[in-house]
């Protein structure tokens, strides 16, 4: 009896996994980056590459410690996340991880993605990258393992060239020239970002002083 009873148990549990393997997983697209601050090209950027291809929901990212940027020039963390927060509301489309922000210390996309699969096997994930970024691919931690466990976006750009050696599934967004670091060299001299970034992110900006703004 107890021979039995342990075989069928066995048989309900091959039954579940082989169910389980069967469900379609989500197709998650993930937009990492420091966000310091988030503009309106991370919000086109990633409209455009989630309904281009039929992503479920695409995830803004923020790091905790950028491995190729100089910690200082990011803010802390907590108004990074808040502002992606902002920055995102109301779009059904998107959502936010904070997996790196949670860790903590540097935040190596091979990491993250090792950690993402295991708790989230659910989820099929698609890291978005921007096409000058591509360039940059040979030199990230542990990238011939990293392309064996996530699918790479490519955003093309004007003047880059879409060429890699890795896989790289490609997309076409609105070719706009803006950046962080534009916005923070904007805020410093005390000029407008007004139609840069999210009208509640520049609302946050200006209630927490940050960036120098006064």
């Amino acid at each position: 009896m107890l021979t039995s009873t342990k075989t069928i148990q066995q048989t309900k549990v091959a039954v579940e996994s082989e169910l389980v393997s069967d469900i379609p997983k989500k197709r998650i697209g993930l937009l990492g980056g420091t966000f310091n601050p988030p503009h309106l090209g991370h919000l086109i950027m990633a409209e455009q590459v989630c309904t281009q291809l039929g992503l479920d929901r695409v995830d803004f990212m923020p790091d905790y410690i950028p491995p190729h940027v100089d910690p200082k020039e990011a803010i802390e963390a907590k108004h990074r996340v808040a502002m992606v927060k902002e920055a995102i509301a109301g779009n059904p489309n998107f959502g936010i991880e904070l997996a790196e922000i949670n860790r903590k210390g540097k935040s190596y996309s091979y990491d993250t993605i090792v950690e993402l699969k295991r708790t989230h096997p659910e989820n099929q994930y698609y890291f978005i990258i921007g096409a000058d970024m591509v360039a940059y691919l040979p030199k990230w931690y542990r990238i011939q393992d990293l392309v064996k466990l996530v699918q790479f976006v490519g955003v093309k750009r004007p003047g880059v060239k879409i060429q890699s050696a890795y896989p790289i599934l490609w997309v076409d967004t609105p070719a706009i020239d803006l950046s962080s670091t534009l916005i923070r060299h904007k805020l410093a001299k005390n000029h407008s970002i007004r139609y840069l970034v999210p009208d509640a992110v520049l609302t946050y900006i200006k209630e927490h002083k940050l960036y120098g703004n006064k």
